[in-house]
């Protein structure tokens, strides 16, 4: 038997993230990301016990785009020491508090204010969310040409995903065709979509706001107010504030603003405990299946190996 499997998840997880940022120390001795101010800003949250992953997901991203500036929305947990590391390698990055986000009417925590900051300041520049648990590996053609359109794009969720967005009703009658779920939030929302806001003409795509773009020229605050409304009148004022929240609002955002791209979940995916193919430019090590079988691990240090010493 293997012991690890007795500890508690917490322990489990603390566990392999230390030996994560162990096989991935060597992202200290790449280059320094040289930021442009150019019309793009790569924005995360993140707190110290990410520094090092972010600086993978980061580094490997702007190594196949070479455009843009970098921005951060500190968790509450950056030290001065961490601070000290991202301004070397990441160009002295803008950095906000997160108990400085002007939350207004939007719940607490849950990436709320990630997805409020982004809606706050991208007016005059594109704003792309990059999760920390993300390494590119390759080219990213057509998110250069998302950007390069200044049209908002999104991960999709999963393989069967729909790959452009439905009219609320249309989505829920495909996805769920058994009707009405519960569970988790994201499906007791979706499931639901098409009592949320009839007759309104509004869209929906199950994407993953752990890498989506967002469209310079936009607000987005007023929309986004108007959804979670509608979201606390099918599901409850409590639930709606829960973690999960975010990310259907984050997915509703994209699927309402123009033509939004679907990048090809061939090329941009989620980790699910299954190799990926050849030509796969970009990974998300989800939560669940992060550090299965040395992936991550081995995705981060062959993105590592291609930024140089």
């Amino acid at each position: 038997m293997n012991m690890s499997s007795l500890l508690p998840h917490r322990w489990r997880v603390k566990r392999e993230a230390g030996r994560h940022n162990e096989a991935i120390a060597g992202i200290l001795h790449t280059p320094p990301i040289v930021p442009k101010r150019d019309g793009l800003v790569i924005f995360s949250m993140i707190g110290t016990a990410v520094v090092l992953p972010y600086l993978v997901a980061v580094k490997s991203l702007w190594h196949q785009l070479k455009r843009g500036r970098i921005a951060i929305l500190d968790d509450g947990t950056l030290t001065a020491a961490d601070r000290a590391i991202l301004a070397q390698h990441c160009g002295d990055p803008q950095i906000f508090r997160i108990d400085e986000v002007h939350r207004g009417p939007f719940p607490q925590g849950g990436c709320w204010e990630r997805l409020l900051t982004i809606l706050d300041n991208r007016a005059g520049e594109y704003w792309l969310q990059l999760d920390s648990d993300t390494v590119t590996l390759g080219p990213v053609w057509e998110l250069e040409r998302a950007i390069a359109a200044n049209r908002s794009f999104t991960l999709l969720g999963g393989a069967d995903s729909p790959e452009e967005a439905m009219e609320l009703s249309a989505y829920a009658r495909l996805a769920y065709p058994d009707g009405e779920e519960d569970g988790h939030v994201q499906s007791r929302i979706e499931s639901r979509m098409a009592r949320l806001a009839p007759n309104l003409g509004w869209k929906y795509i199950r994407g993953c706001a752990g890498f989506a773009g967002f469209a310079a020229g936009r607000g987005g605050r007023e929309l986004a107010a108007a959804f979670l409304a509608r979201m606390k009148g099918v599901i409850g004022e409590e639930d709606a504030a829960t973690w999960g929240t975010e990310q259907v609002a984050s997915n509703f955002l994209i699927a309402n603003e123009g033509m939004p791209v679907c990048l090809p979940y061939s090329r941009y995916m989620n980790y699910w405990g299954e190799p990926w193919e050849h030509g796969t430019a970009f990974i998300h090590f989800v939560g669940s299946h992060r550090y299965d079988n040395g992936a991550y691990a081995d995705a981060s240090q062959e993105a590592i190996a291609e930024l140089g010493a």
